[in-house]
């Protein structure tokens, strides 16, 4: 993934985050906040999450946006936009986990996940006027970030074209 996103790699991925491994029976993944309760940390998860987005926007992905499966029509133009842009794209979609992650936190059943997604969403323009504090457990979503940068393709046949250009010269 950061490798692919340094290079701006002509690719894009889309990628579910429920905050634990719901498929295989409930353990804390790399995304579950710090104190959730899951099948592997009982009495509270004790690290930080992992952001996704940041990581990639840090290794230099040139698209990085986040949504919900809350806003679905955010969601198809957020996933729109990663599929149009030349290079690296990358779209975070945060999607509820009831079965083991709502259930041994106490959020409810699916549609009360979904409203907890809701009040817990904020848009990137509204975050940019947020405090640290007043941002804390909320997901930003939007485009996080976009911007233009040759890609690796495009790059890699310009040193061949120059190669070729060498020989024939």
């Amino acid at each position: 993934l950061i490798h692919a996103a340094r290079r701006n790699i002509g690719l894009t991925v889309v990628v579910f985050n429920n905050e634990i491994y719901g498929m295989t029976g409930g353990q804390y993944s790399g995304t579950t906040p710090k104190h959730a309760i899951t099948k592997t940390s009982p009495y509270g998860h004790v690290e930080n999450a992992f952001d996704g987005c940041g990581v990639v926007k840090a290794a230099g992905g040139t698209f990085v946006a986040r949504g919900t499966v809350y806003d679905v029509i955010q969601l198809d133009r957020l996933i729109d936009q990663a599929i149009s842009h030349k290079g690296f794209s990358f779209v975070e979609v945060i999607s509820p986990c009831p079965t083991h992650f709502g259930r041994s936190n106490k959020l409810g059943n699916a549609p009360a996940m979904m409203e907890w997604n809701k009040k817990n969403t904020v848009s990137a323009a509204k975050a940019a006027t947020m405090s640290a504090e007043e941002l804390r457990g909320k997901f930003v979503t939007g485009v996080l970030e976009d911007r233009e940068q040759e890609d690796y393709s495009t790059a890699y046949q310009r040193v061949i074209d120059s190669l070729k250009g060498a020989e024939e010269g």
